[in-house]
């Protein structure tokens, strides 16, 4: 990104910044005697002192400071900062105030209280993120979102370190961002959701600077040609290629681009994907025009890959969208291609972003600039905040946060897109920890807003199968009668496979991730035991299908009452089976985009209900897979719900053997 730099930004709020507020408000839950502070992400250098600051009476001590002669790092020194904490001073160091910026996160991460005062853990940091763009994207050409709910995102953009915002403004449901040109691109009459709700141009305005307030970039989306419905309602045009479509877009990127100095908005985004219809396509020039007219603004060019073909376009950054999508020839790219949240299940999803590298690499270079994280929920919603609860958009966005900052040092020998590693591979560790930190900054830092994960490593399964249904998903199998080592089949003997880790776990991976089935249907038993230190009644997250926040229920129809999904799985705890819940909408069909979700996914439903008896309880679910179900997966994990959110029940353990 354009380096920026200028004089740091303060505005007091007893002793602290404004800035990323919710972190300290919350930090002053920590106790000093705990263990030692969970950081996220983690910085590239650390060493604990056992020591501490105390901060009252002692903020003379605490220095921050620009300073020219810090030892070199390796990468994106504009936001590297030195951090050293004693009991005799706190002292951040950094080239640029970006860089004090990032290292202020920091601090009030190791902030911690005891008897009522306040604490900085004692360390040495060296730290400098991996990647020069950590971003994070949400559609409000889809849905709208108010300033609050942007605001409150972005909040936790700061707080982790992240620093790009990608604001996806138009899609086919709306033209979000008002035009004084044209103020029928915003009219009501052209927008098919959220009809009438759109940024002006003020309050864009506003968006910008509170973004650029907290050393974020933000960077506005026009999706042209295709996505592009709004657009066509409010010039009433049958196609993109009507002659009448150049000049309007091009006098829209000069609005655009005089609302924000170059410095503060140096990147326009022009989509150009998923022309996918005649109407659709551009006429000959037009996009070389748009490209063309974003430079003459004296701005960088970002464009989606798949996408269209620019001929004249040598310099554009290219920001990969899918697993087809490759980098362009000499071109720097944005790596978006695994990590959609609204095709993410928290439990998995969180693990695929952990393992994924972003664009392949431990850290950028010159071309490989990052990536953006991004929330498409292409479905309408009943309110604006689902778009938060539906989606794990805040565990995501934490280890977006570890792995965009940190890097994934580590190059994996086998693909774990969709499975957990091995107890003995280095990388499960890893996992492991990270999850234990995901978990503190989930209790202290998100007590009222929805953070849809729990710790999931440690929960084991054996699975058998598949076993052939011949097309019959309610044929039954020996497993449903009981547990034994080895079922005859057809004069062969089918044998327990495993154990297989984490809470949710894809027979076969819907993307063709490599995970732990390549046969495309069939039906499998999987069971473990859970140990219980009393008999008692839990909740318990079960679900046997994610359904994606996107094209409606994709996979489906949705199930009808009494089942669990269409493929008729099954669960039983102790040999009793555990009923589905009671949908509000079953029986939907595919294409019902626009009928919002209510209890779809199990983490935004009541969590069910199940009995555990003091010591060891069998657990055993049936999953087929056949007809149209697009998905073979399953998700058993015991939670306890604390004023709205979700935690680990204690005391469990997990075993494949008693």
């Amino acid at each position: 990104m354009v380096s920026r730099d200028r004089k740091y930004k303060w505005r007091k709020i007893t002793g602290w910044t404004v800035l990323c507020f919710f972190l300290f408000q919350n930090v002053c839950g920590q106790k000093k005697a705990d263990a030692i502070p969970a950081l996220i992400p983690m910085p590239q250098k650390l060493t604990w002192n056992k020591q501490s600051f105390k901060i009252e009476g002692n903020e003379s001590r605490m220095v921050h400071r620009i300073v020219s002669n810090l030892p070199e790092v390796p990468v994106n020194s504009d936001e590297a900062y030195f951090l050293k904490v004693t009991a005799d001073s706190v002292v951040l160091q950094a080239k640029t105030s970006k860089g004090l910026f990032r290292g202020k996160q920091t601090i009030r991460q190791l902030t911690c209280v005891e008897g009522g005062k306040r604490f900085v853990a004692g360390c040495a940091i060296a730290d400098w993120p991996a990647f020069q763009i950590r971003g994070f994207m949400q559609d409000v050409g889809r849905n709208f979102m108010s300033l609050p709910m942007l605001k409150e995102q972005i909040e936790v953009m700061a707080a982790y370190k992240f620093n790009v915002f990608h604001l996806h403004l138009t899609d086919n449901p709306g033209w979000r961002l008002e035009s004084k040109k044209y103020p029928q691109l915003s009219a009501a009459t052209s927008n098919s959701r959220w009809p009438g709700k759109y940024y002006s141009q003020k309050d864009f305005l506003e968006l910008v600077q509170y973004c650029d307030d907290r050393f974020i970039t933000l960077v506005p989306e026009f999706d042209i040609p295709g996505h592009c419905e709004a657009f066509r309602k409010a010039f009433a045009l049958d196609s993109m290629s009507d002659p009448r479509v150049q000049p309007v877009l091009l006098e829209l990127i000069d609005e655009l681009c005089a609302l924000v100095p170059a410095e503060k908005m140096p990147f326009i985004h022009l989509g150009t994907d998923e022309v996918w219809h005649s109407y659709e396509r551009p006429a000959p020039g037009l996009l070389e025009a748009a490209v063309a007219r974003v430079k003459k603004n004296g701005r960088e060019v970002v464009v989606w890959r798949p996408g269209q073909q620019i001929d004249s376009d040598k310099t554009s950054i290219t920001q990969l969208w899918s697993s087809n999508g490759k980098p362009k020839a000499g071109h720097r790219y944005i790596d978006s291609r695994l990590n959609y949240l609204n095709h993410l299940d928290p439990l998995a999803g969180v693990a695929q972003l952990y393992f994924d590298r972003i664009c392949g690499a431990a850290q950028g270079d010159s071309l490989r600039l990052g990536g953006i994280l991004c929330c498409w929920n292409d479905n309408n919603v009943n309110d604006e905040y689902d778009i938060i609860r539906q989606n794990p958009v805040y565990p995501g966005m934490l280890t977006y946060s570890e792995t965009s900052w940190k890097g994934q040092p580590i190059d994996p020998s086998e693909n774990f897109l969709a499975k957990l590693p091995s107890p003995e591979n280095e990388l499960y560790k890893a996992f492991q920890e990270f999850e234990e930190r995901l978990a503190v900054h989930r209790d202290r830092y998100f007590q009222d807003k929805p953070f849809p994960y729990v710790k999931q490593s440690e929960i084991e399964w054996k699975i058998a199968g598949p076993f052939d249904h011949e097309g019959d998903l309610n044929r039954s199998f020996s497993p449903e009668y009981g547990l034994q080592k080895k079922y005859p089949v057809a004069g062969e003997k089918v044998s327990w496979t495993g154990p297989y880790y984490g809470g949710t776990i894809h027979i076969r991976h819907f993307f063709g991730f490599p995970s732990h089935f390549s046969e495309r249907q069939g039906t499998v038993f999987a069971a473990t035991n859970v140990w219980s230190p009393k008999d008692q009644e839990i909740g318990c997250w079960i679900g046997f299908y994610d359904w994606s926040r996107s094209a409606g229920r994709r996979g489906g129809p949705f199930p009808g009452q009494g089942q669990w999904h269409t493929t008729d799985p099954k669960v039983w705890v102790n040999r009793k089976e555990v009923c589905p819940p009671v949908w509000r909408n079953p029986g939907l069909a595919e294409n019902t985009e626009e009928i919002p979700f209510e209890d779809e996914n199990y983490f935004f439903r009541e969590p069910a209900t199940i009995s555990l008896k003091k010591g060891w309880n069998e657990v055993l679910l049936k999953v087929p897979q056949g007809a149209n179900s697009w998905k073979w997966m399953f998700t058993f994990v015991p939670v306890k719900m604390e004023n709205g959110q979700v935690k680990e029940v204690e005391g469990l353990r997990f075993s494949v053997e008693k």
